[in-house]
């Protein structure tokens, strides 16, 4: 592919990525930016959401960046804690996944802005909050340009104490996602009330938030129906939301039906939405349905296309592995971290079918169901406006910051009415 450079692209290449990405990659041409740019451009076009492709594999974030330049719109490429984290089931993480993405570019000529996004870091007690002090920063000095802080698991008083302690080791130029209500499924739904309480107490310590993720029905891994996000619910929280001028972040997409994504896009304030396991089962060479779901066999195995995603022999090695582990069908994520340089080690042909497959299932995503074509020009714009990597905040204060002291925090939060649903680990 030969680089076609114009002179926006060229313009924004040199005030638009922010001041670690230069230090990273100082003679590169890839437009890495803020997650603040990708909300924006999504915002001037108007009910368009980005994808944020979770890149398990090498040939996820491949294949993501091929359909984003194919689409011509922004993209975020983002690892989770437990994807990317010290404890990683995923190869690609927090630290090596920006140097992946800015060789990929270059080498494509991808001429798309690509967010490199931190997602759910998850923050449960006292000792993650301590060490995300030290790991934050190494995860910016390695490249991240935007990040969730998931404290969700916690209180709403704790979720909100922990956002505000960790913000000063976040750049303040970096997209932001914070979040309320665990993701998991129809139990713990987030409220009005409990959304209100963080982005508010928030915004009374100067904390814009480009993000709000909620648990509005879905979940993360394999839907067994399209039975899933509450398009209702995600629309009444961020109407009570749009003073603060936040935008919704779509966790757990696989198993939504298209209808239902679209649905997001035209009835709710989102700009966002998280793809994980959709991506990795297709570059796998998995069939899937409309919802991203593998399918399964009369038998209840994955069916592996032959002309599709990695090689027979090495697919039913990796049935092997699994199997010997005990592992069922949600566990194959794990697969990831064994099997990345064997993947990386097939033959040309293969490894090219393997982006191809995410390629094609994302563009159709990003263009027919996400309404994100042709978004590109408004992250170059939304960059040459500002003359700078940083973008802004979108809100302003409009909360006293005395009437959210630690002391009120804690007490206010004792008359929010929620329910945190069942118990279990929902990390992903």
């Amino acid at each position: 592919m030969t680089a076609q450079y114009s002179a926006d692209f060229e313009k924004a290449l040199q005030v638009g990525r922010p001041p670690n990405i230069r230090a990273l990659f100082p003679n590169s041409k890839a437009l890495i930016v803020s997650g603040k740019v990708v909300d924006r451009a999504m915002l001037a076009k108007g009910k368009a959401i980005a994808m944020a492709a979770n890149g398990r594999n090498y040939f996820v974030i491949r294949g993501a960046l091929m359909a984003a330049q194919r689409a011509n719109c922004p993209l975020i490429i983002e690892i989770a804690k437990s994807e990317g984290g010290q404890k990683a089931y995923c190869a690609v993480n927090y630290w090596n996944m920006a140097r992946i993405v800015d060789a990929i570019c270059n080498e494509l000529g991808i001429t798309v802005p690509v967010a490199i996004h931190a997602d759910h870091y998850g923050i449960k007690n006292d000792k993650d909050l301590n060490a995300a002090k030290v790991e934050i920063p190494t995860m910016f000095e390695a490249g991240i340009t935007s990040i969730a802080i998931d404290a969700s698991h916690l209180p709403d008083d704790q979720n909100l104490l922990a956002n505000l302690a960790i913000n000063p080791f976040i750049p303040s130029w970096a997209g932001l996602e914070t979040e309320v209500g665990e993701i998991k499924g129809n139990t713990g739904l987030s409220t009005v009330d409990e959304a209100k309480f963080l982005i508010q107490g928030l915004n009374a310590h100067d904390i814009f938030p480009d993000w709000i993720a909620l648990n509005n029905g879905t979940t993360h891994g394999l839907e067994a129906s399209d039975a899933g996000i509450q398009v209702g619910l995600t629309a009444e929280i961020h109407k009570a939301l749009e003073p603060y001028r936040v935008n919704g972040a779509q966790h757990g997409t696989s198993g939504n039906s298209s209808e239902r994504l679209r649905a997001i896009a035209n009835e709710t304030a989102t700009t966002k939405a998280n793809v994980a396991t959709a991506l990795q089962m297709i570059s796998w060479g998995l069939e899937v349905n409309d919802y991203g779901n593998a399918q399964l066999d009369a038998g209840g195995n994955f069916i592996k296309k032959s002309d599709a995603g990695m090689s027979d022999g090495l697919w039913a090695e990796m049935v092997a592995h699994a199997e010997g582990k005990g592992w069922k069908k949600g566990d194959y994520k794990n697969l990831n971290l064994p099997f990345e340089n064997k993947l990386l080690a097939q033959p040309r042909e293969i490894r090219e079918r393997m982006a191809k497959g995410v390629e094609e299932f994302a563009y159709k995503m990003m263009t027919e169901v996400l309404n994100a074509r042709d978004t590109a020009p408004y992250a170059i714009e939304a960059i040459l406006a500002a003359g700078s990597h940083d973008v802004g905040a979108k809100g302003s204060r409009i909360e006293d910051p005395a009437l959210w002291t630690e002391a009120r925090i804690i007490e206010r939060a004792k008359s929010i009415v929620g329910d945190k649903g069942a118990e279990g680990n929902f990390d992903d």
